[in-house]
């Protein structure tokens, strides 16, 4: 009890269990899915709006899609990118470049052409397969090192994806990675500069089984997932890994479609979903959601941004089931602290609780670092850093990125990786205040977005708001509220800034109050504050991007 105590007062938090889970040296993702193909062939791995796919089918498959890959002269180390929204095709495309030592990149198909045109091309990908409907995104850029494209759906002048690999025998003869071998590569969301491509190992990607298994209580067999997750968010393609390493059902929707998704739950009897924050607010704002069966459902996990309690209060009360918030990182690949259901307590003494990350997860070691890399003392403020075997293998082609995010270095234990985020422990509960790019200092005072977001969110009218930073003469900076208010719903600035003041300390209180329809996000939920803040820095000398 010292120990921890003492590990906490200086920043540190240390969680490591006698159990955790080890890799064999030979252990891969396709060992794993060949053992769990051989223990049930005839079981469901994913249910998609046109068809059910087995175990074996998903296995036979990808063997088919490995021998088309290996036709093209495509091989250890190259890259195979898709812009599509269908994931068991992903599923497919990352097993069959297993086979054959390649990695899958999938890109984000928001983004704008030229946009993907950079990512494929700085992947150097050899084979790209796309949506029909992306596909005039993609004519209009240049691939040089593009082999072949291929359709998810039918496209003029494009071969069918699913008819291409059918012409070809199963591959027998698969590649053997060694754990620390690159198995996908996945970019950042380039909110800021251009994106970055994470190198997630086959290590890093069988890492979170036990946090699946064993914090989530997803059990092979058993448990039905939920995911409408796009595969290029870490989330999105991890949990389609993990039930499949696990020998679990996912239930796959292409679009976070909530007409769809609240009776699915029902009908499907699914027991575990993860959504980010937004999803969560629009589905407790879907007529008639309060009706829908929801007597399957064990676990709901949320993360990836900060939520309300206002809107996570409301999911509680309606879904009725367990509540598990994970925070993490695609460089992290995915989850490193939990908050438990039992923590998900909105009355009594544990209440706060509600506001922190959760806990350091097994063989996750997390300390609170100030500007100079120094840890901080007690519970004061700081730049979380992460130590744990999950870390990224680092920024594709990019050694300068990854020197400056592991700035000790990257030992076999994962090495200290800089989050970015600022937040401080208490108790051993990890609170996250916002990213360190997006705090305001005021007048000298540090003022965290997120503090007074949550503060503004209780008021009956806003609906959604993000706070900013803008330029001020006299503090060097004001706290600006950007809010959308809910449908029918009447507030004007001078009312919600009165609001605001008798919840927080006013000088963290919003100077002025935009009104706007809708708040610009990234499709993983995550606001685009920068899009924000530009018109208001933008020609002067200090621009906060």
């Amino acid at each position: 009890m010292h120990a921890l105590r003492s590990a906490v007062l200086c920043g540190i938090l240390r969680r490591k269990d006698d159990e955790e889970e080890t890799l064999v040296t030979h252990e891969n993702l396709l060992s794993v899915v060949r053992n769990v193909i051989a223990g049930k062939p005839d079981g469901v791995a994913y249910r998609t709006l046109a068809r059910d796919w087995t175990m074996r089918e998903v296995g036979e498959a990808s063997d088919r899609v490995a021998q088309g890959l290996k036709a093209l002269g495509i091989g250890p180390g190259d890259r195979v990118a898709a812009l599509t929204k269908h994931t068991v095709e992903c599923i497919l495309l990352t097993l069959a470049a297993c086979k054959v030592g390649a990695v899958f990149m999938p890109v984000n198909w928001r983004l704008a052409a030229p946009e993907v045109e950079f990512i494929v091309n700085n992947g150097k990908a050899r084979f790209l397969m796309v949506d029909a409907a992306f596909v005039p995104v993609v004519s209009s850029g240049t691939y040089p090192d593009i082999g072949l494209t291929v359709a998810t759906d039918r496209a003029v002048g494009l071969e069918s994806f699913h008819d291409w690999y059918a012409r070809f025998e199963p591959l027998e003869d698969h590649h053997v990675a060694v754990p620390g071998e690159t198995a996908l590569q996945l970019y950042s969301s380039g909110t800021t500069g251009l994106p970055k491509g994470v190198e997630l190992t086959h290590a890093n990607l069988l890492l979170p089984r036990s946090l699946f298994r064993d914090v989530w209580g997803f059990q092979g067999g058993k448990s039905v997932m939920f995911n409408a997750l796009p595969c290029f968010h870490i989330a999105g393609m991890e949990l389609a890994l993990l039930t499949l390493l696990l020998g679990g059902e996912t239930v796959l929707q292409p679009d976070f479609d909530p007409q769809k998704i609240l009776p699915a739950i029902g009908e499907h009897r699914i027991t575990h979903m993860f959504l980010v924050p937004a999803m969560i607010m629009v589905l407790v704002n879907t007529p008639g959601a309060d009706q829908a069966d929801y007597s399957s459902l064990e676990r709901i996990a949320y993360g990836a941004a900060p939520i309300s309690e206002k809107v996570l209060l409301e999911a509680m009360r309606i879904f009725g089931c367990g509540f598990l918030q994970v925070y993490g990182l695609t460089e992290t690949t995915g989850a490193v602290t939990f908050l438990p259901a039992e923590d998900h307590a909105p009355n009594g003494p544990c209440a706060h609780l509600l506001r922190s990350a959760g806990k350091a997860l097994p063989g996750v070691e997390l300390r609170i670092v100030d500007a100079s890399g120094k840890v901080v003392a007690g519970e004061a403020v700081g730049e979380v850093w992460i130590r744990t075997r999950q870390n990224m293998k680092g920024y594709w082609n990019n050694p300068k990125a990854t020197r400056d995010v592991f700035p000790e270095g990257q030992p076999e234990d994962g090495g200290w990786f800089r989050s970015g985020d600022a937040g401080f422990l208490r108790e051993g509960y990890l609170y996250i205040h916002d990213r360190i790019k997006d705090m305001i200092i005021s007048g000298g005072e540090n003022i965290y977005p997120a503090e007074v977001e949550n503060a503004l969110m209780k008021h009956p009218a806003v609906a959604d708001v993000a706070v900013i930073g803008v330029p001020d003469e006299k503090w060097g900076e004001a706290v600006k509220a950007c809010v959308v208010l809910r449908p029918a719903a009447a507030a004007d600035a001078a009312s919600i800034i009165a609001f605001a003041r008798e919840q927080i300390a006013h000088y963290k209180c919003p100077k002025s109050i935009d009104f706007l329809p809708a708040l610009p996000r990234n499709p993983s939920g995550k606001l685009l504050k920068y899009q924000l803040r530009k018109p208001y820095w933008e020609g002067l000398a200090r621009k906060v991007n």
